[in-house]
């Protein structure tokens, strides 16, 4: 039997609903703080505080291609997508992706070499104390939003958090939550560089915080862009969902074995499972065929089911044991 099956994370019925409330906080978050520190390095000059300035813009740009990337993910399936639109948040995630690694990594970095190179006079430091205040707050909003998600979706999945996290279906889960903890850290390497400014008088500590917020940048949108590459090539669920989907067919009374199981991701909370399946008794073909159609009708009520399409097994292939 071949069939395209049910969700491998146990989820709400509309886990796109949470992720796009996850990403409009964040939205919001990031749009007011990109505004603050950008005021701030404009009135103080600190290279830290444009580097905080561009990660904050360029989360914002990524909060944008993440909720569009929630809402589309979204769409039923159709005559032109039979498996559903769920792949489209892989795109767009990887979108948001590049430009956190272009926009936020890249200036902040230059930015920083450049500071090394020409140092220029900082001042109005309570300035970016106050505005990195505020904005330590806004994002700890956001990232307690991320963070309750997570942490609720990995135990109803039974993983640790960090490994749900990491392996999600769910991009935008993943982005806002790796996106604001590097914020949070950014924001302390950031008060770090601005607060060596101020001891030493010596534009160097800023620009090394600018240049390591960079850095930071960097790392984790190559870990968004490799985690979202390996979703759109196809990513096959982990052992124990494997051996989970295994069990839920045998336990129907229709299927005496299982010979052939693969599932893989089309989207977020949505797979596609292929199997092949010995049914009870001996029936004739046009009997067989109904059995079949009524298993696949009856599977693809399941919300996570994007789509089944069952078939015989091989006689000769060995059965599967769970």
């Amino acid at each position: 039997m071949t069939t395209a099956a049910a969700a491998p994370e146990k989820k709400d019925a509309e886990p796109h609903n949470e992720s796009a409330f996850t990403v409009l906080v964040a939205l919001a978050a990031n749009g007011l703080i990109a505004a603050a520190k950008t005021v701030a390095a404009m009135l103080t000059g600190s290279a830290s505080m444009v580097a905080e300035s561009a990660h904050s813009w360029a989360d914002t740009g990524n909060e944008v291609f993440l909720f569009i990337a929630a809402k589309r993910a979204g769409r039923a399936a159709d005559s032109s997508h039979p498996l559903g639109y769920g792949r489209d948040a892989y795109v767009w995630s990887m979108i948001a992706a590049f430009g956190l690694f272009a926009v936020g990594a890249a200036v902040s970095i230059m930015h920083g070499i450049q500071e090394l190179i020409s140092p220029e006079p900082g001042g109005e430091f309570v300035v970016s104390y106050i505005v990195l205040g505020i904005s330590f707050l806004l994002e700890a909003v956001s990232f307690t939003q991320a963070f309750r998600q997570a942490h609720g979706d990995a135990a109803t999945s039974d993983r640790d958090l960090l490994s749900f996290v990491l392996h999600t279906s769910d991009p935008t889960v993943r982005a806002v939550f790796f996106e604001d903890a590097a914020a949070l850290i950014g924001l302390v390497l950031a008060f770090g560089g601005v607060l060596g400014h101020q001891l030493t008088g010596s534009p160097t500590p800023d620009a090394v915080g600018s240049i390591l917020v960079g850095v930071l940048l960097a790392v984790v949108a190559v870990v968004l862009i490799q985690q979202n590459r390996k979703f759109l090539v196809g990513e096959t669920v982990d052992p124990s969902i494997r051996s989970a989907a295994l069990s839920s067919l045998l336990e129907r009374h229709e299927i005496a074995a299982v010979t052939y199981l693969h599932i893989e991701y089309v989207g977020p909370a949505r797979v596609f499972l292929v199997a092949a399946v010995d049914l009870v008794g001996n029936e004739s073909e046009y009997d067989v065929a109904q059995r079949l159609n009524a298993l696949e009708e009856d599977l693809q009520q399941n919300p996570r089911i994007v789509r089944a399409v069952l078939t015989l097994s091989n006689p000769e292939h060995v059965p599967l044991a769970p």
